[in-house]
């Protein structure tokens, strides 16, 4: 019996050595897809759906490049012209008017102003201009958000409004939040 509960001690041990073998293998693989989410993300969706009884739909899609964040964006259910289309602070859609999205997202305190103007909100992307059927298509490099860091528009709302950004102080003088979306992790393969 001696012998048995040895025996039975040994491969036990033997198990648990090998279950912690084998997880430390996976470790790894775990903490590089972490680092990848927190650092190396390079792609990220936003669908954006209606606010205050309109019928905006779309998507905008954010991929890290090596000179900043492209963003491409097509929209459809919008009034013929321009509209604001910026990054607002929190992720949160729930209210019908928007207003839960918070201000632009302004981490710097920064003014209001143009995507060129060397200042603005981080969160200031201009507009987004909609043809005689209502769609648009919006594609840029954007120097100054991020997928990760200070600036990472990470579970952020993207908000599109009912009148363009005249780039007023402010906040651009864009109208109702008619649109509204919150930005998530894409698979970088789709």
């Amino acid at each position: 019996m001696r012998y048995f509960n040895r025996r039975l001690s040994m491969i036990a041990g033997c198990g648990i050595a090998l279950f912690a073998l084998l997880n430390q293998a996976k470790t790894p693989a775990a903490d590089d897809k972490m680092a990848a989410g927190a650092s190396g993300l390079t792609k990220a969706v936003c669908n954006i759906q209606p606010l205050s009884g309109s019928k905006v739909m779309g998507k905008v899609t954010f991929t890290q490049q090596a000179d900043g964040v492209e963003v491409d964006a097509e929209l459809t259910g919008l009034t013929p012209g321009k509209h604001g289309f910026h990054v607002h602070e929190f992720g949160d859609c729930s209210k019908m008017d928007g207003s839960c999205a918070g201000g632009h997202f302004n981490p710097e305190k920064k003014p209001h102003g143009a995507p060129e103007a060397e200042e603005r909100h981080v969160g200031d992307l201009g507009n987004i201009e909609a043809d005689a059927d209502g769609k648009a298509t919006y594609k840029r490099v954007d120097k100054l958000i991020s997928l990760s860091g200070p600036h990472s528009i990470m579970g952020r709302a993207i908000i599109v409004h009912a009148n363009p950004d005249d780039f007023s102080q402010p906040t651009g003088n864009a109208g109702g939040r008619i649109g509204c979306g919150v930005i998530g992790f894409a698979d970088p393969k789709m």
